[in-house]
């Protein structure tokens, strides 16, 4: 187990250097305030996001799938949300929270090769307002047969003249300034909407001074930085940024997991059918080393989502984390079994991709029948404290 640390300040003598525990001067968001007045492209925004008129079956909005109580990711533990003209298409991938994409950057490969930012689990989209355009036309989602279709629906929406008080009396003339407009206001509510930003979570009042985490939410913060043991500090930092701001769980970056494939996705009933993540966009083609990689996301909130990973393969968090420490020591609790009994490990790539799957970081440089990184203990420690990163705590 990792170390008991039985005082705050036992605490912070350890965990000062990881977590920035205690501060260092530089203020931060603190809880919600009451008032949360937005701008008015923002508040048109948020009657955008919560419009199910505006997609073609009249039943989905932004919030259908990504839910305020949940961190705003989708309320139920569904693989893929359904979607479509009739709300009967599944899409291809779960729906990403959408919490602190304010820190988010556009995609770029950083100076040692790593591809680094972008929206969606693919980093396509490059500003919160690509992101938010999407969707509307997407076939699978809100699925308007074009922009002029969704100009047209919020030209007849109750807020239509707030919308033209704004940008202008003859803005719906202009289909594609409309449209741009629609998904910027809709990435300025996603900005200024304080829910989206509240740094509110226990683990922000510990970094603050003014909570104390519990001997096991310690224990769970020690084992999650420790480069020998979770190791998860190193796709989602913990400690503050250098200047001083709040961390948001995530690098921004990607990683091939090797996950199991998920039967519940419909696509995946087609045996030839695989997923490939970077290497599926037009402009990564080229890139098959990069194919089965996906963005890791941040985990703030992570312990209020129904499922896991891009492919919503895990319904619980406590599945998910053993998945990581026991993906190679114990590989048949997740793959399925040949005829010869062995597991078909990384089953959702195609053979010629599955050496694209990280298998030298820890926790996934063990090797079968070889001791996990976490014992289950352990664990339940990580997830002790993966809790603390909950949106609304009140001390």
């Amino acid at each position: 187990m990792g170390p008991r640390l039985s005082t705050p300040l036992a605490a912070c003598a350890l965990l000062l250097a990881l977590a920035g525990c205690g501060g260092g001067g530089t203020a931060e968001p603190a809880s919600p305030p009451a008032d949360r007045r937005l701008s008015a492209e923002a508040a048109l925004g948020e009657k955008i996001f919560h419009d199910a008129s505006l997609s073609a079956s009249g039943r989905l909005s932004c919030a259908s799938c990504h839910a305020a109580a949940n961190g705003h990711s989708p309320d139920n533990a569904l693989a893929a949300q359904f979607g479509g003209p009739e709300g009967d298409r599944q899409g291809a991938r779960k729906a990403p929270g959408l919490r602190y994409l304010a820190t988010n950057l556009s995609f770029f490969f950083a100076a040692d090769g790593r591809p680094t930012g972008g929206f969606f689990w693919d980093g396509r989209a490059r500003t919160f307002a690509e992101q938010a355009a999407e969707p509307f036309v997407n076939p699978f989602e809100m699925a308007n047969a074009d922009k002029a279709a969704v100009v047209a629906k919020l030209a007849a929406a109750p807020y239509a003249a707030d919308f033209k008080a704004l940008f202008g009396a003859g803005v719906f003339a202009d289909v594609e300034g409309a449209f741009l407009r629609i998904s910027l206001a809709v990435q300025q509510y996603e900005r200024e909407d304080i829910e989206f930003n509240a740094y509110s979570s226990k683990y922000d009042a510990f970094l603050r001074g003014s909570a104390v985490l519990g001997d096991q939410e310690l224990r769970g913060l020690a084992l999650y930085n420790s480069p020998t043991k979770g190791n998860c500090a190193g796709c989602h930092p913990s400690a503050r940024g250098a200047d001083g701001s709040p961390p948001v769980f995530t690098d921004f970056s990607y990683d091939n997991l090797g996950l199991p494939r998920n039967p519940e996705l419909q696509r995946n009933a087609d045996p030839v059918y695989f997923d490939l993540g970077l290497c599926q966009r037009a402009d990564l083609t080229d890139r098959t080393d990069l194919c089965g990689a996906f963005k890791v996301p941040g985990l703030r909130n992570v312990a209020l989502r129904q499922a896991y990973f891009h492919n919503g393969r895990f319904k619980t968090l406590k599945d998910a984390l053993t998945f990581y420490v026991q993906r190679d020591t114990n590989p048949e609790k997740f793959y399925p079994l040949d005829a010869s009994g062995a597991p078909q490990k990384f089953n959702d790539l195609p053979t010629a991709y599955r050496a694209n799957v990280n298998v030298t970081e820890v926790p996934y440089n063990r090797r079968l029948g070889e001791a996990p990184a976490l014992s289950d203990a352990e664990i339940d420690d990580v997830l002790a404290f993966l809790h603390t990163l909950s949106d609304g705590y009140t001390p």
